[in-house]
C-alpha cells in the first residue's frame, strides 16, 4: 500500500458508512454492545477528508479551527460585531437625548422600568418562539426593533421628545437582541465545536464594541442623533440577511441520515429518570422536522423549573451586582478627583464634566483594548486548558484581587486599574464562558430561558445594585464599605459557580452518554 492511500481508503469507507449510517450503527452496536467502532466512525467524520482552507488557517491563530468551520464562525462574528457596533451608536444617541431632556436623575429610575417592561416583554417572547421557528423567531425580533428606530426618526424629526422612551427601549433592545443572537450561536454548534469557536465569536463582538463607540464619536457630531437612528436601521436589517445566510450554510454542512447532528427538540429516551438534566442532544428523531418551533413552557418558567438555568440565572444577577457597584465606586472617585482639581487649580481650565468625559475616554478605551486582546490570545486557550467549567472562576479571582486592594486602597489609580482589568476580563473571557454554558442545553432554554436571564435577570442586578448604593448613602458608608460589600457578594458568586460546575459536568455527562447509545 502506498502512502496516504490508508487515509484515503478510510476516507472512501467513511464516506459509504455515513449514506448507510442506520444500518452501519446497528452492526457496530451489535460488535460492540451497542457503542461499536462503525458507529463511532458515522457520528465522528474524520478530519483528513477535508482540508483547511486559508479562511481556516487564518482563524487558526485565534482558535481551534477545523477543516470546513471557519465560513460559519466568520458569519456569527460578523453579524455580532454589527450588532454589538450598532448598539453602541444608539447608546451614544441615548445619552446624547436623555441628558439633554431628562437630566441625569433620570437615569437612575431606568433600570426599575425596564425590568418591568421585560416582565411582559419575555413571556410575549416565549410565545412567539413557540410558533415559529429559529430564522423566522430571529428575524421578525430584529426587524420589529429596527421598525421602532424609524418611528423614533419620525418623532423626533417633528419635534417630538423622546429621550425617555428611547432610553427604555434601548434598555430591552441591547438585551433581547444580544442575547438572541448568542442563542442561535448555540443552536448553531454542539459543546464540542461551541467551546472551540466561540472564542473567535467573541472576538466579533469586542470588535463591534470598540469600533461602535469610535464610530459614534466620529458621526455624531456632523450627522446627528436621528439620523445616526436611520443608518442603524438598516445596518439591524443587514444583520438579518447576515443571520439567514448563516442558517443557509450551516444547513448546507450538516450531515444527513436518521443520525445527523443538528440543532434540533429530542424525544425523552425511554431508560431517561424522571427528574433527569434535559439538553438537546443534537440528534434528529423521526418525525421532528428540522426547523419545528418549541414548546409552550415560558423562559421564567423554564428557568425555574431546572436547577442549572436558575444557577445562571442567579449568577448574571450577582455578577451584575458586582459590577455596578464597582461602577458606583469608581464614578464616586472620579468626580471627587475633578472636584478636587479644580479647587486646586490644576484642571488647566476645564470643567468638571470635561473633566470625567476626559477619564472615562480613556478609561473605556483601556477597557475595549484589554478586552479585545483577551478574547484574541487568551479565551480560545483558556477553553482548552481549563475548558468552560475552569474558565468560570477567572473573573471571581480577579474581582476578589481587585475589591480586595480597594478596601485595603481606596484611591482612584488603584480602582482604575482594578476596574480596568475586571471589565477587560468580564466583556471577554467571562461573557464567552457564560454564554457557552448554554450549549448543553435544550433549543427552548437557549432561546427562551436565556432570554428570560440575560435580560430580566441582569435588570434586576441593576435593580439591587441601586438599593445598595441607596441604602449605602444612607448610612453614609464609604468606598471601603462598598468594597468590603462587593467582597461579600464576590463569595456568594464563587458558590454559585461551583453550583454550575456540578450541573454542568451532569449536563456534559448526559449528553456523551446519549450520544455513545
Amino acid at each position: 500500500m502506498e502512502p496516504g492511500s490508508g487515509s484515503d481508503v478510510v476516507g472512501s469507507a467513511h464516506a459509504r458508512l455515513h449514506r448507510t449510517a442506520g444500518v452501519c450503527q446497528g452492526v457496530g452496536a451489535g460488535a460492540r454492545g451497542g457503542h461499536g467502532l462503525i458507529s463511532e466512525v458515522v457520528l465522528h467524520p474524520i478530519p483528513s477528508e477535508r482540508r483547511k482552507s486559508w479562511l481556516d488557517r487564518i482563524l487558526s491563530l485565534a482558535a481551534d479551527v477545523r477543516a470546513g468551520e471557519g465560513a460559519v464562525a466568520l458569519l456569527l462574528a460578523a453579524n455580532v460585531f454589527a450588532l454589538l457596533a450598532f448598539y453602541y451608536v444608539l447608546k451614544t444617541v441615548r445619552e446624547s437625548l436623555i441628558l439633554s431632556e431628562g437630566g441625569a436623575e433620570v437615569k437612575s429610575y431606568a433600570a426599575a422600568g425596564q425590568a418591568l417592561l421585560l416582565l411582559a416583554f419575555v413571556p410575549a417572547y416565549g410565545a412567539v418562539a413557540s410558533r415559529v421557528n429559529r430564522v423566522r423567531l430571529i428575524s421578525g425580533v430584529t426587524l420589529f426593533f429596527a421598525s421602532h428606530l424609524v418611528i423614533f426618526y419620525l418623532l423626533g424629526a417633528a419635534g417630538v421628545l423622546v429621550g425617555v422612551p428611547f432610553f427604555l427601549w434601548i434598555g430591552i433592545f441591547n438585551l433581547v437582541v444580544i442575547a438572541q443572537f448568542w442563542a442561535f450561536a448555540n443552536d448553531v454548534y454542539d459543546t464540542e465545536r461551541g467551546k472551540r469557536l466561540f472564542p473567535i465569536v467573541g472576538v466579533g463582538s469586542a470588535l463591534g464594541a470598540w469600533v461602535g463607540a469610535e464610530l459614534a464619536s466620529l458621526l455624531f457630531g456632523r450627522v446627528g442623533p436621528y439620523q445616526l437612528m436611520l443608518v442603524c436601521a438598516a445596518g439591524l436589517t443587514a444583520c438579518v440577511f447576515l443571520t439567514r445566510w448563516t442558517d443557509r450554510r450551516e444547513r448546507a454542512s450538516a450531515p444527513q441520515g436518521p443520525n445527523r447532528l443538528r440543532q434540533g427538540r429530542v424525544a425523552p429516551r425511554p431508560d431517561e429518570p424522571a427528574g433527569a438534566p434535559k439538553l438537546d442532544t443534537k440528534a434528529e428523531t423521526p418525525g421532528t422536522p428540522a426547523e419545528a418551533p418549541m414548546g409552550k413552557a415560558g423562559g421564567f418558567q423554564l428557568v425555574l423549573r431546572q436547577r442549572y438555568l436558575l444557577l445562571i440565572g442567579l449568577l448574571v444577577l450577582v455578577l451584575n451586582t458586582v459590577n455596578t457597584v464597582g461602577e458606583y465606586i469608581l464614578g464616586r472617585l472620579v468626580v471627587d478627583e475633578a472636584a478636587a482639581k479644580i479647587a486646586s487649580g490644576a484642571a488647566g481650565g476645564l470643567s468638571e464634566e470635561a473633566l470625567i468625559g476626559q477619564f472615562y475616554g480613556e478609561f473605556f478605551g483601556w477597557v475595549n483594548l484589554l478586552g479585545l486582546l483577551f478574547q484574541f490570545f487568551l479565551v480560545s486557550r483558556l477553553f482548552k486548558w481549563i475548558g468552560v467549567r475552569g474558565t468560570l472562576f477567572v473573573l471571581p479571582v480577579v474581582a476578589t484581587f481587585s475589591y480586595g486592594l480597594l478596601a485595603a486602597v481606596p484611591l482612584l489609580a488603584v480602582v482604575s486599574v482594578a476596574k480596568v482589568l475586571e471589565n477587560g476580563s468580564d466583556y471577554s473571557i467571562n461573557n464567552t464562558a457564560k454564554h457557552a454554558l448554554f450549549l448543553p442545553t435544550s433549543r427552548e432554554a437557549k432561546y427562551k430561558a436565556k432570554q428570560a436571564i440575560d435580560s430580566f435577570f441582569w435588570r434586576a442586578g441593576d435593580m439591587l445594585q441601586a438599593l445598595i448604593v441607596l441604602v449605602g448613602v444612607q448610612m453614609a458608608l464609604g468606598i471601603r464599605g462598598f468594597a468590603v460589600i462587593n467582597l461579600v457578594f464576590v463569595a456568594v458568586w464563587i458558590i454559585l459557580v461551583l453550583g454550575i460546575v456540578a450541573e454542568h459536568k451532569k449536563l456534559t455527562a448526559l449528553e456523551a452518554a446519549q450520544r455513545a447509545a
